[in-house]
């Protein structure tokens, strides 16, 4: 197993999309952080609130997420792309073995990469905000869960990059899932409706990084059903990786 997490780590640093996706993670989050930090400081004579300028620090995971699930989606369908699959399941007979290798090493950098650059845009936002009052033991938690929550939304795109192995049907289908959805069932009716909104992908995710007061979710049961979503999507494709040919 050390064999393939090495082999994995050495694909993953020396590809180039890898790169600059993380970097576009990254410069979203400080990016949108510090204009929406700007932006709600130059509005108002009154202080922000620490908790308010923890949220806007957070403001630029909903675009930063789909980078990740990008990221992803690439890790996975580009060996398809290339033909580099078959050549990987030749040294890795075992593919669930090469699919875990994937996720163990892609789990590691994305954690560490998404949590830093959380903590720099939280760190950039409160800097522009300058609350008058701030919770530290908030703040950890923040990036800690901003950290997280792109870390699942990038596993979630290396699942649907197993499951559907087409970059842009892959790409496509996460946008689907994680933005344009989870949307449109704001307008479901009923209790039910309510219901389905609340559970749906990433609707339940962002309880961790962006709460929301109707959802009944917490932050952290509001992730693991995120994580569910992401487990859903990793077995079909773990399963079909095992049934179909190369």
């Amino acid at each position: 197993m050390i064999d393939i997490l090495r082999s994995e780590w050495t694909k993953i640093r020396s590809v180039r999309s890898t790169v600059w996706t993380l970097a576009v993670t990254a410069l979203l989050m400080l990016g949108i952080g510090a204009l929406i930090g700007a932006a709600a400081k130059g509005s108002t004579e009154e202080p922000i609130p620490g908790e308010q300028a923890v949220m806007l620090g957070l403001t630029g995971t909903m675009f930063a997420s789909l980078s990740m699930a990008t990221l992803g989606v690439l890790v996975i369908s580009s060996e398809y792309r290339t033909g580099g699959i078959r050549t990987s399941l030749m040294a890795v007979p075992k593919r669930l073995r090469l699919l875990t290798g994937k996720i163990v090493v892609f789990t590691a950098v994305a954690l560490v990469v998404c949590t830093v650059a959380s903590a720099a845009s939280l760190a950039v936002a409160l800097a522009i905000t300058q609350p008058p009052s701030l919770d530290m033991g908030a703040v950890v938690k923040a990036a800690v869960g901003g950290g997280l929550y792109l870390t699942a939304c990038g596993l979630f795109g290396l699942g649907l990059g197993t499951l559907v192995r087409h970059t842009p049907g892959a790409i496509v289908t996460a946008i689907a899932l994680m933005l344009v959805l989870p949307q449109l069932t704001s307008a479901l009716p009923g209790q039910w409706g309510d219901t389905v909104s609340d559970y749906f992908t990433t609707n339940a995710g962002q309880q961790i990084v962006l709460p929301r007061a109707d959802n009944p979710l917490g932050p952290w049961s509001g992730l693991g059903v995120y994580l569910a979503w992401v487990a859903a999507a990793m077995i079909a494709g773990a399963v079909l990786l095992r049934r179909r040919d190369a």
